[in-house]
């Protein structure tokens, strides 16, 4: 038998997760390439960083991606090649829906199509929408409140389908905020537009904004600001390899949360910034956004024990450290 590594295709592994992925993939010793269309991702990570071989195209490209799968033998494909802003979602919910669904169905039926029966979805917690109880287990009721969560709910729906049907087995992980970066150095947190509060706070201490907003200081919670699950990219990262790896050893289609069970304060992230960076950090204090709830976190148990999943990283201090490591030197 070879003793050869798989060969994994990582879609959208020019973005934030997919590329911390692909190089755990590659410390691990896995064959990778990139598909992604480049709308967000960033061609000079994959080259300098990474190194593996990129793909420019859209999951959405039926004759690339039977091209592709005839190409290279794949044994697995990870995708992470979702929009995911949340309020464009609610502005532009076609685009959501053409990107999120259509193209990952077309890829589902290529991989089919080529026999390709592993499939690693990068889903979210905001298929749950509003949440009755928290920590959110995993057969917690799934309402989604916008369309970028309707459309993920979709593709899991799809998912199970396709699993009675066809025999295609998944795994589905469902997580909040990513943050932090490589600790390493060689990858980080870098979207356009930016909308997540660590980087957000970030580039506030580096002068690059006045100031950071807080929506809401009357909720709930003990500082009275909004309180959210933050998992470290690299610990995010560890576990979509351990969800292939179930997979890859004939395991059955499994859903799990991703969460490091700590949730935190706005005001705590900021406090947590302020430290790192020895910097005072302005604040703007802003009414509450609708459809935020005071508290999400999610129960990562499921995870830890079939998995045997546990993050390295779960301080905010160590979270925001990386990250701001990362920031100063990608923004010189």
């Amino acid at each position: 038998m070879s003793s050869t590594k798989p060969k994994i295709l990582v879609t959208g592994g020019a973005g934030y997760i997919g590329s911390h992925t692909v190089l755990a993939l590659k410390r691990a010793g896995y064959e990778v390439v990139i598909l992604d269309n480049l709308v967000y991702g960033h061609r000079d990570l994959v080259e300098q960083a990474l190194q593996v071989e990129l793909v420019v195209g859209d999951t959405a490209d039926r004759p690339m991606l039977d091209q592709l799968f005839q190409t290279h033998q794949f044994d697995a494909v990870m995708h992470f090649s979702a929009y995911a802003y949340v309020g464009e979602s609610v502005t532009d919910p076609a685009k959501y829906y053409r990107n999120n669904v259509v193209g990952t169905l077309v890829l589902l039926e290529a991989m089919l199509a080529a026999s390709i029966k592993k499939f690693v979805f990068s889903s979210t917690c905001a298929t749950y929408g509003v949440p009755d109880v928290v920590p959110i287990p995993e057969n917690h009721p799934q309402n989604p409140i916008n369309p970028y969560g309707a459309s993920k709910l979709m593709v899991e729906r799809i998912l199970s389908d396709f699993d009675v049907a066809y025999g295609l087995k998944s795994v589905r992980f469902r997580y909040f905020n990513a943050a932090g970066a490589d600790p390493t150095g060689l990858l980080g947190e870098d979207h356009n537009p930016e909308t997540h509060l660590i980087p957000l706070i970030l580039l506030t201490a580096l002068g690059k904004r006045e100031s950071i907003s807080i929506f809401g200081t009357d909720y709930a919670t003990p500082d009275g600001t909004c309180i959210r699950d933050y998992i470290h990219v690299s610990d995010l990262a560890d576990a979509h390899i351990s969800g292939l790896e179930y997979l890859l050893q004939g395991g059955n289609s499994e859903v799990f949360n991703l969460g490091n069970a700590l949730g935190f304060s706005v005001r705590e992230v900021i406090a947590a910034a302020e430290a790192v960076t020895g910097l005072n950090i302005p604040v703007t204090e802003c009414d509450r956004r609708a459809g935020d709830p005071p508290s999400l976190i999610g129960s990562a148990e499921k995870a830890r024990e079939i998995l045997g999943w546990q993050p390295k990283y779960p301080g905010i201090k160590e979270i925001v450290q990386h990250a701001w490591d990362w920031h100063q030197k990608r923004h010189k």
